[in-house]
């Protein structure tokens, strides 16, 4: 179990907050005071396309009280197979709005603070991420460049803040909980940009859909304290074989955001 906490926040629950979140209530080691956590925490959520519409989505139907969104860009009919958050109706606009309004549509309650932008250092300065990450208690990165991914990275751990990495190809994934001064971070398990990496890569909605239900799912436990986060071990399946496993990772000594800590 890891001794870090980013639920500390707890706000009050109306009996209509209780309406809605009974059934999630009912979980023995969550109760009101999970809820009132989850009520008070923040998280980003980087992008919100195949992977990170479902990250956002399950958060703001578990109650989560702010969600800090970016994702940039006009929706796309190539989109369509995977963006839950987007609909047809929407082509030619602003995706960041289809996921205001859709997310709006299920939770009104909720607190949305947005960007129409990618968090990449080559897109937004990096005073912004910087202003971006702080706005959060823990990030959830659904980046698929690692341009963006390295640039949430070092913004995170330099603030103390959690991430939670999902990532998925083809008919796989990968997903793992990095928690500043106990884990390994990205540029650990990646110290240079990997070669041949592309934006466009296969990819079915429903296997980002399922790394995304696992991204919330840890952004939850890291808010409540409920079981054990997948610190220090990579969750890895591949949906095609039916198979799971895990691999153990370490901290690079020579990685130099872990030794800026």
């Amino acid at each position: 179990m890891s001794q870090f906490r980013c639920g500390e926040k707890k706000v009050p629950l109306t009996d209509e907050d209780r309406a809605i979140w009974d059934w999630q209530i009912a979980t023995e080691d969550l109760g009101e005071a999970g809820q009132e956590r989850l009520k008070g925490a923040s998280v980003l959520v980087s992008r919100c396309g195949g992977l990170g519409s479902v990250v956002a989505y399950e958060l703001a139907a578990a109650g989560v009280g702010t969600l800090v969104l970016a994702h940039a860009g006009n929706l796309q009919p190539s989109d369509l197979n995977r963006q839950l958050l987007m609909t047809h109706d929407w082509l030619g606009k602003p995706r960041i709005e289809s996921v205001r309004r859709r997310l709006l549509d299920l939770n009104p309650r909720l607190n949305l603070v947005t960007y129409n932008a990618n968090l990449s250092e080559e897109n937004i300065s990096e005073e912004k991420i910087n202003e971006i990450v702080a706005q959060a208690d823990l990030v959830v990165d659904c980046a698929p460049l690692f341009t963006e991914r390295y640039a949430m990275n070092r913004a995170a751990f330099q603030q103390g803040k959690p991430i939670v990495e999902c990532a998925m190809y083809d008919m796989e994934y990968q997903i793992t909980t990095m928690i500043p001064g106990e884990t390994p971070c990205l540029r650990c398990l990646y110290p240079e940009d990997p070669s041949g990496w592309k934006r466009k890569f296969p990819v079915f909605g429903a296997v980002s859909g399922t790394v995304g239900c696992l991204g919330a799912v840890e952004a939850i436990k890291l808010i409540t304290d409920i079981g054990d986060p997948l610190t220090n071990r990579l969750l890895c399946a591949d949906l095609r074989r039916g198979t799971h496993g895990e691999i153990a990772i370490h901290r690079r000594p020579d990685c130099p955001v872990c030794r800026s800590l």
